[in-house]
């Protein structure tokens, strides 16, 4: 379950707060914050939303690769 280190690490490195995200995702912050605690699992639908959002794989997400890049 390493995709919540990564999720917090791409918002980070995005220089955005959790209130800005969630604003952006339009969801509860205290949702989100359990999935970059690990708290709760990620669900596919929400994973797929940062993938989007960050342009990264869902693979990356998952911890899956270490490429931050989408292979299309």
């Amino acid at each position: 379950m390493t995709y919540y280190r990564r999720i917090r690490d791409l918002r980070e490195d995005s220089d955005l707060t959790q209130n800005q995200l969630v604003d952006q995702l339009h969801m509860h912050k205290t949702t989100y914050t359990n999935y970059e605690q690990g708290k709760r699992d990620l669900p596919l639908q929400i994973a797929i939303k940062l993938a989007d959002f960050y342009n990264v794989s869902l693979d990356y997400i998952a911890g899956r690769t270490n490429k931050r890049e989408i292979n299309r």
